[in-house]
């Protein structure tokens, strides 16, 4: 079988299936693996897929720069967003992390609770602003073009004299097998660093994120207290990704 062939089948079988598994595909095929994880690293350097031990996994939807989402997967956000905002306590401080789902949040915030948000996002600071009466603390440092979120050196800085109760965290892959992760080293960095800093840390993952994977691994499962994801979305993961957080008393 030619290579362009062993790729249309691997790809077909992403689609189909959700993921790629080197070794049944192999089997499948009658090639070696070593043919197979060749294929497949030519396929992720094309963009076509996203390379994981042991196989593949769809490109992250979420991956693509801030400007870009606005329009992806609309609904499915703005109701993870509502289910995120009926957990918020009041006098509570939170974080809302960079991304389209947190600043759907921002703009449901209720005012009259007396919250504190910090946030890295210049965008979401502004929402909460105009759309709440809480009490805004911006993270500072150099502005990625790519997610339009602060980070670097100075932002690293500021998060170690914070304290948070709740990180509100966006990621762009939530799987089973793979875990929380994000398109951008930095961004992941960040992430960890923030919720280092809060007593507890609830994923936001609408439906464009359950099954994807990036490349940088954000958080072990076993360091967040919950996934929030959309009350309507069937996807059969969601209870994969549920049963890896830990019971808390």
């Amino acid at each position: 079988m030619l290579a362009a062939q062993r790729k249309d089948h691997l790809l077909a079988v992403l689609a189909r299936e959700g993921r790629v598994v080197a070794k049944a595909a192999a089997d499948d095929l009658g090639v070696s693996e070593d043919a197979i994880r060749r294929d497949l690293r030519e396929l992720a350097e094309e963009g076509r897929l996203q390379r994981v031990y042991g196989g593949a996994l769809p490109i992250a939807a979420a991956d693509r720069p801030v400007r870009e989402r606005h329009d992806l997967a609309t609904e499915s956000k703005e109701r993870v967003a509502r289910q995120a905002v009926t957990t918020i306590l009041p006098g509570s401080t939170i974080v809302l992390d960079a991304g389209t789902t947190t600043l759907a949040m921002a703009r449901l915030l209720p005012s009259g609770t007396d919250i504190t948000v910090i946030t890295p996002s210049p965008a979401v600071a502004l929402a909460v602003a105009e759309h709440s009466d809480a009490r805004v603390i911006m993270i500072g440092g150099e502005l990625a073009r790519h997610s339009l979120v602060a980070g670097g050196g100075l932002a690293m800085e500021a998060i170690q004299h914070l304290a948070a109760d709740v990180f509100f965290v966006g990621v762009t892959g939530v799987d089973p097998r793979h875990g929380l992760t994000t398109g951008e080293l930095d961004d992941a960095v960040t992430k960890r660093a923030i919720a280092s800093r809060c007593a507890a840390t609830v994923v936001l993952a609408s439906d464009e994120k359950i099954g994807a994977a990036s490349r940088y691994p954000v958080l072990p499962f076993e360091a967040v207290a919950a996934v929030i994801t959309d009350p309507l979305d069937e996807n059969p993961l969601i209870q994969d990704v549920l049963a890896q957080i830990p019971a808390r008393a």
